[in-house]
């Protein structure tokens, strides 16, 4: 289950973490896992969308690390 929050794109696009470690994104559609990534902390922070050089990101943090992923 999440601890913290979730969050939505506009490109149909949710994303989320767990107390077991898990950042996942899911199709906003069907809610189908569209990938998983095991951070290996409990994620305690909502995921957050920001823009750099015309390419979007998402970025959370788990236990005592910062994540950011890059959207194709």
């Amino acid at each position: 289950p999440p601890w913290a929050g979730v969050m939505s794109t506009a490109g149909g696009l949710v994303f989320g973490g767990t107390n077991e470690g898990n950042i996942f994104a899911l199709d906003a559609e069907t809610g189908g896992l569209l990938w998983e990534f095991q951070a290996g902390g409990t994620v305690r922070t909502n995921p957050m969308s920001y823009a750099l050089d015309g390419k979007q990101y998402i970025v959370t943090s788990a236990g005592n690390s910062v994540f950011v992923f890059g959207l194709p």
